[in-house]
């Protein structure tokens, strides 16, 4: 797999792509491999803030739960309500397949976002 070049990474495996002060996340091909088939996807509220490395909702699968993590510190701008309904989307495409997107505030992003060869290098 690789991993996009045009987004920044977590230890806990969701991407983050930049678009000016907005900040798409959504997790990576590493996490929904482990996860197994996404069944539930647990999203903020549109105006909810979310901190750099604190959960801001869960991922279930047949497998288990996971909790989401933000990369940015931030307000929730928009939250994708089609994962409702299909939460497949996940595992067909995930790095296509954003979760929420965030307006950037404050000194914005976490410091220890990974680029995709340092993302890569950390799954070994």
């Amino acid at each position: 797999m690789t991993y996009p070049d045009d987004r920044k990474y977590t230890k806990d495996h969701e991407w983050v792509r930049f678009s000016g002060d907005t900040a798409e996340v959504g997790i990576t091909d590493f996490a929904q491999q482990q996860l197994g088939d996404v069944v539930y996807v647990e999203l903020p509220d549109i105006g909810s803030r979310v901190t750099a490395g604190q959960s801001f909702g869960s991922i279930e699968s047949v497998k288990a739960v996971s909790e989401l993590f933000a990369p940015v510190n931030g307000e929730v701008t928009e939250v994708n309500d089609a994962l409702k309904s299909q939460p497949e989307a996940v595992n067909k495409d995930p790095h296509a397949t954003w979760m929420i997107k965030v307006r950037v505030s404050g000194d914005g992003a976490a410091a220890d976002l990974f680029d995709s060869a340092q993302y890569q290098g950390m799954l070994g």
